[in-house]
């Protein structure tokens, strides 16, 4: 394709480090940038916006209003959009996507995807209330749908339209050989973290939300210390209830043995360090953590809230019901320290999850759409 890159501007909303930026991030730096570039439009409360790698990949980061204050948004991403005139406008805000699809629509752009990245839960009152609302206008500004599992597809678009194969699947992929096990990386992290030889290390990866449900996992934690007293629990991530769990953790009597990490940019080296995953979330889209996990041979103790899509390499997945909390208590205590796993890459590269297989299929749909926009105008 000579000429300039076709430029996509993904709309990411509040920006804190979480698995949608990732995933986009994950294909941004495997994509092919002299045919693809992307832009990202960013809320202004945004806690992690890694813009510098961004600029230095050739991108550009646009700061809109938060979505929350919605005439001030939706004007600002309409002006925004008339004046760089992206190609693509790409929205990765779930049942939002109605608000800067319209904006793009408004302002000229022919090719508007909306992509579904997640469900909902109905404990969430307000935000699944919203979702709710919005999920029967879904599909009426973008032009193509995208979602990272058909589980996540069917619940914002519905059945229809993923049976009739007009979802397009762009899996979650990551970099399978950066995941893969190492025994050397492992001593390190462990060694950062303070865990001795045959300490059992209990990780969780994620916003610190509701979603994500780490409450749940420090109940847990707290009767496996009571026969494994040397245990220790790591959270990774940063969200609105870390204040609240953190100070559960000092109520529990359990600050000496969990610690809070924030958001990491070494997260692929921590898996090596854990030696269970723990994955509780009350729903999910697909589970990025669950897969990154599973490519660096680890255990992966989910929820049944959790899609089967993300059960890649069964042998690592144990699934249970939140419902049954001894459950959990019983599959962590009985966790061994396995000091050399075994990682199975080619399952999840077969299953769709490799970053550079992904990232050059989006840079053919890319270009195929717009392509298709030109000749139809």
């Amino acid at each position: 394709m000579a000429g300039k890159p076709i430029r996509v501007a993904h709309v990411m909303g509040h920006m804190m480090g979480g698995g949608v930026e990732a995933t986009v991030m994950n294909h941004y730096r495997h994509i092919d940038r002299s045919h693809v570039q992307f832009d990202f439009v960013v809320d202004a409360d945004s806690t992690a916006v890694p813009r510098e790698e961004i600029e230095s990949l050739g991108g550009r980061v646009f700061i809109v209003p938060p979505y929350k204050r919605l005439p001030q948004y939706v004007r600002a991403c309409e002006r925004l959009f008339r004046e760089q005139k992206p190609d693509i406008v790409h929205s990765n805000i779930n049942s939002l996507s109605v608000f800067p699809l319209a904006a793009a629509k408004h302002a000229g752009v022919h090719v508007r995807i909306a992509h579904s990245h997640s469900t909902a839960d109905s404990r969430e009152h307000t935000k699944t209330l919203m979702k709710t609302v919005l999920r029967p206008f879904s599909r009426l500004e973008p032009t193509h749908l995208a979602a990272c599992s058909k589980h996540s597809a069917r619940w914002l678009f519905g059945d229809r339209v993923v049976d009739r194969g007009e979802v397009h699947i762009i899996k979650n992929a990551i970099d399978l050989r950066e995941l893969a096990f190492d025994p050397k990386v492992r001593a390190m992290k462990r060694a950062e973290l303070g865990a001795h030889d045959g300490q059992l290390v209990i990780g969780q990866v994620g916003r610190i939300c509701s979603q994500k449900n780490q409450s749940f996992t420090l109940d847990v934690f707290a009767d496996v210390v009571k026969q494994r007293p040397e245990a220790l629990l790591v959270f990774v991530g940063d969200g609105e209830l870390a204040g609240s769990v953190q100070n559960k953790a000092h109520e529990l009597g359990l600050e000496k043995s969990v610690r809070f990490l924030g958001v990491r940019d070494d997260v692929h080296a921590l898996y090596q360090a854990f030696d269970v995953l723990a994955f509780p979330s009350t729903y999910e889209g697909l589970g990025m953590a669950a897969i990154e996990a599973q490519a660096s041979g680890l255990v992966v103790l989910s929820s049944d809230r959790v899609p089967d899509e993300a059960r890649v390499v069964k042998r690592l997945v144990r699934t249970m019901p939140l419902s049954s909390p001894q459950l959990w208590v019983n599959a962590v205590r009985s966790q061994g320290i396995v000091e050399a796993r075994v990682s199975d890459i080619g399952a999840l590269s077969f299953a769709g999850y490799d970053i550079a297989d992904s990232a050059e299929s989006m840079c053919r749909w890319y270009e195929e759409l717009v392509g298709a926009s030109k000749d139809g105008r």
